[in-house]
This record gives structure tokens, sequence and C-alpha cells, in this order.
């Protein structure tokens, strides 16, 4: 190829001089020079090279249709060949992707030092002594070192595949006596360690270390089984993970460490790139399928709690335990709920939107559990719990992934992870955690179980756990490791002992083994040829009750057609053996008679030491005495009740209702205010009192209106006692003693009845006058799958003079405390409880004089919102550590049917069911805080359905109505989110509202200031009194602005929108999102 003198200054490979060296090892191409004069024509030789060229293309391509024609010649249908076309396209589309992902992995480690050079000012100098990598530390002369030496394991690996695995794979199946490798190459990319982070504060007899290994490399491996011309290989593959390895035990002489064991933490990634006939691994969906069976064989020798121990001396004790220590520690997962899960299901060619089928995968290493799919739900209650080993901490992960299941493939919802360190640290870890790659949550309780070497509290944890309900599976008291070390002196295989229809010679046997606690049975590998095996392996099981289960060992040839000796074991041995341990050996029945087996088990009781685990009370234990009584003396043989584990409340708890009053208006009252002595009639400044349920509430005074318009909202919890009234008085405020004006009463049966009353009611005791009331019973429902229409509905009709309208009504029931600490030491305290939810408070009774404060609980009400039935009824402990109570917490929304709000997403189904409340919320000692605020606040960012992507200015949310009762044009504005910034620091935005055409200060509303923020939230009402032609006639102009500078009042605008109220539905009351344009622009939603 010529270069043009544009081209630089770099000579190609064509024009470079060969090495005088080597000069014949070059084609004749090679050598040739341009002539300047010939205007670089190409030689004669290019010209027959390109021809062939183009005729092998052409051939090549020729043969696409042989199949075709094939096709056509059978007579088959032209269906195969596009099922054919189909899976190869899809064959070269994941073939593509792997070589790309290859090559840019390659690429990626080539110029990693060239970009780290162009980067990095002291790229080729030395670091300084005093630079350090605290956490993870750079090991490139260990890379080096692998780089060399990777030549020399190449060829060992040569040797090992030829000499060893080629005939094990040969002598496991006549079909495979041709098996051959032919070629084994590792490549020249090595193994890369990209760092080293050294554990320190382990134990001192061992050195631990995490290698985060990188390998993406050329390897090329060939296989051919020549007997049926079958061809297959690997040529390049990727594989990255953190690789734990540990020097252990360290010993007072060379080498100084007995062993070295490696495993990975968590399952790594692979990628393998194949050739020959497992091209057809390639295939969509068998290629996720062989990489995966691929990383379980990994799993199954080097992911937790498999390892690979190398003992460095000979004689190493306790080779069993370093190959396969006791775990650490047990984790009881306890999966509860989620919440604010994406919808994945689609209708109609995407047209309908449905929900999801969630359900979710728990997995710690090799450890994985599925729960069950909870169909068209996005807020699924689970409620199962999974207990999982933990045997390396720091390093193994809690992680949990959620799928809607659909009948091809399931959607990704989301995924967290979590440090078992954590746990550990936190004894029990109950919380939501947001999910990544998605949105929503998820409820996850854990527990971490101590292991304990004595059987002392076994007989606590036994009692606790009968008391727990558990799916799919009881909780386990225990756990048991079995070490499989070897048998001796098995029996010959020989024709006799096998049935009828097997036919056996006299031979060694294949030994394997079955190990089986009631259901659970699991298998070792199989030992071939010998009597005498040696197995080396250790199995982990769950105990339920350790007292009454028993292993079962059964010593089988491989076909598991021949039992060669059996073992019954029951686990009570272990619990009297010192330290629960057992390491012997045991004769086997049914064979030999000198035929034994030689294992070790360990039991360990799994107790979780925390003063949330409520354990029955046992006789004499503090705490068992109950307030209402004197308590038995101590050590009495008098066994006190069980403790319970739920409330018991009376009958009446659960029936209360809650009534809401509109006082809307009133016309013809008379007249009370004189003026000049009584010479001049004024009018009147009314108000309204109300009294019901022993509680008083009043209006706003409207001045000098004998037809006064109050629109004012109160609300009652009432229960349904027969007899009671609501009293309604009228008063003309004056400056000494106010006026009476009338006075009506209405029956709160009736209403509690009939559900609604709107009347006007005529005033007694005065000549004239009548009032306008609208009552609504509003029965709590335990569920909260309206709740966000009900905040809606509320924040639309919610009147600037009221107080805000409750959406949900909260009952506690406190039945009980325990445990609670002595008073100076020795002396029971005398216990009240205060409950508090924002300005609300309750007190209970109090037994005898308050002593200060014994301890603290705080219960966030979007807790209760995941709850079955919106309840939470069992023990909860205070924040001091010391006492519990037992109570019940139950949450209702309140549903109104008599709104006047059309529902824009789901119709209200009216239901008769009542849920409880108490009157009020609460808070105190035990603290439990939240509001309706707040749960507007979570339900607009996580229940809220998906919306149209932000425009580049962001958007504002705002809901715009009509009030006609009242004759308001409405508009509450939400919040904004994706806000443009311009500066270095975020905004300080707020949003300004004006009617046009008027721009004067009458129509101009205003939100409060949010301090650095790109998604502010403000939920704020604004209000223009004006008729409904009128309104139609306005545009309402939104501004989102923001203070330039602390000391100047210019404000800098980022963004407005403009709403031609003609062109919106102001009867709906819906929130949207709007685009904010630049100011000559309009919005859009």
């Amino acid at each position: 190829m010529e270069r043009s003198p544009g081209e630089g200054p770099s000579p190609s490979p064509m024009d470079q001089p060969s090495a005088p060296s080597d000069p014949t090892d070059q084609p004749p191409a090679a050598h040739a020079k341009l002539d300047p004069g010939s205007g670089g024509q190409p030689a004669g030789p290019g010209a027959a090279g390109e021809a062939l060229a183009v005729l092998t293309s052409f051939g090549r391509r020729l043969l696409v249709l042989i199949p075709v024609y094939l096709a056509g010649a059978v007579g088959l249908s032209v269906g195969f060949v596009l099922f054919g076309l189909a899976l190869y396209l899809g064959w070269r589309r994941v073939r593509d992707e792997k070589e790309r992902s290859l090559r840019a992995a390659r690429q990626l480690l080539d110029d990693e030092e060239q970009l780290t050079a162009k980067t990095l000012y002291m790229s080729h100098r030395e670091l300084p002594a005093w630079v350090s990598f605290p956490d993870v530390e750079k090991a490139e002369w260990l890379n080096k070192i692998v780089a060399q030496v990777w030549p020399f394991l190449g060829q060992y690996m040569e040797k090992l595949l030829a000499e060893t695995v080629a005939p094990a794979v040969r002598g496991s199946n006549p079909h495979l006596q041709t098996f051959t490798f032919t070629r084994v190459e590792l490549g020249e990319k090595p193994l890369r360690i990209i760092g080293v982070k050294v554990h320190p504060g382990q134990r001192k007899e061992q050195i631990l270390l995490d290698l985060n290994i990188s390998y993406v490399g050329d390897v090329q491996i060939d296989v051919e089984v020549k007997k049926y011309f079958c061809k297959a290989g690997v040529k390049g593959m990727q594989l990255h993970g953190v690789l734990r390895v540990i020097l252990e035990p360290l010993i007072g002489d060379l080498p100084i460490v007995g062993a070295v064991s490696m495993f990975f933490i968590r399952r790594p990634t692979l990628d393998i790139n194949w050739t020959g006939m497992t091209n057809l691994l390639d295939i969509p969906g068998l290629s996720s399928l062989s990489d995966t069976m691929i990383m379980d064989s990994i799993a199954a020798f080097l992911v937790l709690p498999n390892r690979l121990l190398v003992p460095l001396v000979p004689d190493l004790q306790d080779v069993a335990q370093l190959r396969s220590p006791l775990p650490r520690g047990i984790i009881r997962i306890h999966l509860l709920a989620a919440r604010g899960l994406s919808s994945k299901d689609k209708y109609v060619k995407g047209l309908i939107e449905g929900k999801s089928d969630p359900y979710a995968l728990v997995r710690l290493g090799t450890q994985t559990f599925c729960s069950r799919v909870i169909d068209e739900e996005l807020n699924p209650q689970w409620g199962e719990t999974y207990e999982v080993m933990v045997h390396e901490v720091p390093g193994q992960e809690i992680e949990v992934e959620v799928f809607d299941k659909d009948p091809d493939k399931d959607d990704f919802l989301g995924r967290m992870k979590l440090d078992v360190g954590k746990v550990l640290q936190a004894g029990v870890l109950d919380d939501w955690f947001p999910l990544q790659g998605g949105q929503g949550q998820v409820h996850l309780r854990l527990e971490w179980l101590s292991l304990l070497s004595d059987a002392e509290k076994l007989e606590q944890v036994l009692q606790w756990n009968r008391g727990v309900s558990s799916r799919p599976e009881p909780p386990s008291a225990a756990i048991l490791v079995v070490y499989l070390d070897r048998a001796q002196d098995l029996p010959m295989v020989t024709s006799e002992l096998y049935p009828p229809q097997l036919k056996k010679g006299n031979k060694e046997p294949n030994p394997m083994v079955q190990l089986s606690i009631q259901d659970v049975t699991q298998e070792s590998k199989a030992v071939y040829s010998t009597n005498c095996p040696v197995w080396e392996e250790a199995f982990r099981f769950f105990l339920q009750d350790p007292q009454s289960q028993e292993l079962d060992v059964q010593v089988k040839d491989d076909s598991r057609a021949l039992t060669l000796g059996a073992l019954t074991l029951p686990l009570a041995r272990l619990l009297t053996a010192p330290e629960l341990t057992l390491d012997q050996w045991f004769q086997l029945s049914s064979s030999g008679p000198n035929s034994r087996l030689y294992i070790k088990l360990v039991m360990r009781i799994l107790y979780l030491d925390s003063s949330e685990i409520c354990f029955p009370t046992v006789p004499g234990s503090p705490g068992a005495w109950d307030v209402d009584s004197e308590s038995p003396q101590r050590g009495s043989s008098v066994d006190a009740p069980p403790r319970p584990c739920h409330t018991t409340p009376d009958s009446q708890f659960g029936t209360e209702h809650v009534l809401r009053i509109h006082v809307l208006e009133a016309q013809d009252l008379i007249a009370k205010d004189r003026f000049l002595g009584g010479l001049v009639k004024g009018k009147s400044d009314p108000y309204v009192k109300l009294k019901l349920a022993g509680r008083s509430f009043r209006s706003h005074v409207v001045r000098e209106d004998l037809n006064p318009r109050w629109n004012e909202v109160f609300e009652v919890i009432v229960t349904s006692v027969p007899g009671q009234e609501l009293e309604v008085e009228v008063f003309d405020k004056d400056l000494d003693k106010d006026d009476f004006l009338g006075r009506c009463k209405v029956s709160l049966t009736t209403v509690l009845n009939s559900g609604f009353l709107d009347e006007w009611l005529t005033l007694e005791d005065v000549p004239s006058g009548r009032l306008h009331l609208r009552l609504e019973r509003l029965t709590p429902r335990p569920t909260a799958a309206e709740l966000e229409e009900v905040l809606q509905v509320n924040s639309l009709i919610q009147t600037q003079k009221s107080a805000e309208l409750a959406a949900a009504l909260l009952s506690v029931y406190m039945e009980r405390a325990e445990d609670l600490p002595l008073r100076k030491g020795t002396k029971p305290p005398n216990p009240y409880a205060t409950l508090t939810v924002g300005d609300t408070s309750h007190k209970t009774k109090v037994r005898g004089e308050g002593t200060g404060l014994l301890g603290s609980l705080s219960l966030p009400l979007s807790e209760l919102l995941v709850a079955d039935q919106l309840c939470l009824d069992r023990w909860f402990t205070l924040s001091s550590g010391q006492g519990q109570v037992l109570l019940r917490a139950q949450l209702g929304i309140l549903v109104s049917q008599h709104s006047g709000v059309e529902a824009h997403s789901h119709s209200y189904s009216h239901s008769s069911s009542s849920l409880s409340e108490e009157p009020e919320l609460w808070g105190g000692p035990p603290h439990i805080t939240s509001s309706a605020p707040e749960l507007r606040q979570r339900l607009t960012h996580v229940d809220s359905p998906l919306e149209a992507p932000a425009g580049p200015l962001g958007q504002v949310k705002l809901t715009v109505w009509y009030y006609s009762e009242e004759r308001k044009l409405v508009s509450i504005v939400h919040g904004c989110r994706a806000l443009r910034q311009n500066g270095r620091d975020p905004p300080d935005p707020y949003v300004s509202l004006l009617l046009l055409p008027d721009k004067n200060r009458g129509t101009k509303r205003k939100t409060s200031q949010k301090k650095r923020t790109l998604s502010p939230e403000f939920n704020e009402r604004f209000e223009w009194e004006l008729p409904l032609d009128e309104a139609l006639r306005r545009k309402l102009d939104v501004s989102v602005k923001s203070n330039s500078s602390f000391m100047s009042r210019e404000r800098e605008l980022l963004g407005k929108v403009q709403l031609d109220l003609a062109e919106t539905d102001l009867s709906q009351g819906v929130a949207r999102w709007y685009d904010l344009m630049d100011d000559k622009d309009k919005g859009s939603s």
C-alpha cells in the first residue's frame, strides 16, 4: 500500500526493511519496493490475490443458498429455512457480542499503562515511600512474576491435560476412547491481579488476603473425538472475581505457613468464546445456560463454602477443619414484603398497563432461595424465612433480587446487597432496603444467630421456636457439621450381593456415602476401585430438634443399588458429649465384620443474643409478675403462665368511626350588633360551636354578615353507643359577652346508620335562621390500596381555615410491659405510658407514682402500611434495651364516598367493614412518629406510576381544580423534579403563580422557598375566588424561580409553564407533571 505525503511521517509496515537475520521468512511481496515512476500500480501477484479473494467471497455467499436448495428439493416448508436463518442470526449476534467484549477487555488491559502515563504525572517515576494504599493495594510486582511464569504454567497445563485428564476422559465412557487434546495454549495474556487487600485484626494464627483477579485471555484449547469426527474447543475467555487466600496455620518452623486455602467469596463472572461443535453453545438460550452450568461447577469447587486446600507441611493437624471450618454464624433472613415495585406487565401490545407478579431470589454464596410468586401486586407480602450459613466475615454479601414472573423471560425489578458484617454488628437488622437497578424497596429482618458449643440454652431456644410461625420451613435450633473422613475394610462387590437383575463380578467397590436427617439427604463423591476410601468431605445440616432427630448414614456402591454398610446415630448423643463433638470410628452394620467409618460430628446451638427475642417465661424469672397482682415469691414452685405473643383487646376495640362535619353556611341570622346606644342597627359577627363525644370545636368568625359562609371541616372519633347527639350553637362575637344566635341538634345514630347527611337545619330558640351542615361517616378500611387517592381527594377539598384532613385512623391497644428496669436497684417501678403522634398525646393509667423515663419506642407508621391488614400485634423492645411492651397498633384508611371529587384512577368501592381506632395517635416514652404529609411524600415518590421523562428544564407537578361548592379555583403545587442547575451550587427554588391577563398582586401566589435542591417538594394549596365562566377565560402562569444571591432582589427564572384554563379539565382534579419551558415557550404535560 502506498502512503500519501500527508498521512504522517511514520512508515507503513510495507516500507520497513526486513530483519537481515531472517530474510527468507518473509514473502516476496514484503520485500518489494514500489517504483516511484510506476504510478503506484500494484504488481501482478497482488492483482491475482485480489481476484482470488473476490472469488472466495462469492463462493461463500453461494454456499448460503445450498440449504435453501436442499429444503426445496426435499419438499420442506419455507418455515424450516426461516427458523434456521433466525437461529443463525441469533448465534451470530451472541458470537459478535462476545468477541467485542473480549476485544474491549484486551484493549483496556493493553492500554492501561499508556492511559495511566497520560493521567498521572508520576507514572514514569517510583512512588515515594510515604505514599500508601490503606485499603486495596496494587501488586504490580506480583503481576510481573505471573507474566514471567505464565508460559511455563502453559507447559504444565498441556502436560496435565494430555497425560492425566485425557486418559481419565477416555476411560470414563466407551464412546470417548478416541478423545484427545489437539491444542493447548494459554496465550500471551496472563492473569492479572488488580488489587490486594490484607485484612488485619483477624486471628493471629492466620493471614487473610483478598485478590481481585481479572483474566481476559487468548487461551485456546481444542479437543477432538476422532471416532465421530467431532471437534470442539475454547478460544478466548474472561473471568473476574475476588479470590480469598488464607495462609493458615502459622507455625514456628519452615515454611512458616502450614497450608494455603483458596476460594471465591462470591460467584465470579465468566464469559467463554466457543469454537467447533461447542459453537452451538452460543445459540441464544444455550449461551446463558452453558455459562451457568460451568459457573455451577466452579462454585461446587471454589466458591464458599467450598475451598481448595493445599497443605505445605506433612502430617498437618486438623486438615478437615481447615478444609471445611465451622461457619462463623447463621443469619435468619425474614423476607417480609416489598413496596413501590415497577409495573412490567403490559396488555394489548402495551396500550394497557398492568402490574407485576413479583418473586424474590435470596442468595448468600452458593445458598439460594426462591420465594413464592405474588400475582398482580406491586406491594407484595411474602412473609417467608430462610436460614443461611455465614463462613467469612467480612466479605460475604446477602443479595436479594426481585423479578416479575412471566411465561417466557422474567423481568428484572431490582436488587439489593448487604455485607454480612453489618448484620453481625447490629445483631438484629430490620429495615427497608432500596432496590438498585429498579424502583421500590424490600423489607428484610435479619437476625444473627451465634453458635454455642454447649446445650445449656437449647431448651430455651426450642421453647421460643415453638411459638414462632415460619414458612416454608420451621426455624432451626442447631446445626450439625459432619466431617466424612474415611472408611476401612468395606466388603468386596460380589454377584451374591446384587439383585438378580444385576450381574456383577467380584471386584473392589466404588463407595460413596448418603447422609440423611429426616427428609434432607446429601451425597459424597464416589471413590473408585477401593474398599478403603478416603473422602475428606464436610456436610452441613440444620436441625429443628436435636433431641429427637437421627443421622442416617448409608455407604453404597456408586450405582446406588448395593449397600455396603449403614449407621444410625441419635443426635442426642452429641448433647452430652464434650463441646457437642464426637470424633471417632463407628462400626457399620449390614457390612463386613471389620468395616467401619471414621467421621467427626460437631453440633452448635443457634442462639439469638438480642433483647428483641421474647422467650417464654419460666418460674422465678424476672419480669414474670403481673402489674395487677402481687408477684409470686421468687423460687416458688408454682409455674407462671406462658407469656402471650399477641394482645387480647376487648370486643369494643376496633369499632370506632370518624365523623367528618362540614360547617358550610348559614342564612337569615338575627342581627345582634347595635351602635350609638341602640339607635343604629348593625349585623352580627357569627361563629359556630360544636360539641360531640366530649370534644368541642369552634369555627372562625365571619365579620358583619347575616348569611355567612364558613366552609370548615371538623373530624371527631365516635362509637356506635346509642343516644349520642351533635350539639350545634351559633353565636355573635362581641367584645364582652357573645350573643346567642340559635342552636340545633342532630342524632348521631341517624348519621351512623345512613352514612351521610346533608341538610339545612332550622336554628331553635331564635326568631329566624338556619344552618347548612354536611355530616359523613368514615369507616376505617384495613387496606392501603386507596391511600393515594384519599390523600389526593383530601388535598382538593381541604380548606385554608380547617385543620388538615385525616387520611387514616390509628388505634393503639397497650396490654402490658415486662422486664422494665428496677427503681433504685431493687424496687419495681410504677410505670405508665404516653403515646404521641404529632401534637396529640394520650396517657395510660399510672401504677403508683412516676419514677422518670424507663424507655422509649419509635414506630414509623410506614411499617403499618405494609403490614398484613395494616396491623402490628407483638412485643416491641424499648430503645434503652431493658424492657418490652406488648401492644397492638392498627391503621384504617378513611375513604370518603361523598367528597364531590371524581376519582381519576380507581373507583371507590363501598365496604361496611370497620377497623379500629383509639382516640388519636401516639408517642411519649413509647414514641411513634409519622403524619399525613409523610404518607403523601412517600406515595408521591414510591407508589406513583411511572411518568414521562422530564424535559431539559425539568418539570413541575400541579393540580388545577374548580371547587364549585365554594366557587373557587384551586391549584396545588406538589413539587418539581430535574430542575436545571446553572451555577456551581443547586438553586433555591420556589414557584410563583399568576392569573393572566391580570398581573397585579391580587392574583399572585407564591410558595415557600426550598434550599439547594433540584427536586423540591411544596404540597401547597392556593385559591382564587371567581366564577367558573370567569376562570375559563383566564390563563394560569406558573414560574419556577430561584434567588440569584443573598444580597440581591433579582430572581433567576428556571422555567415556566402557561396553562389555558379553557383547555384544562377543571372537574377532575388530577395531579400532572408539566414540562418547564423558556419564557417564550409554553409548557406541556
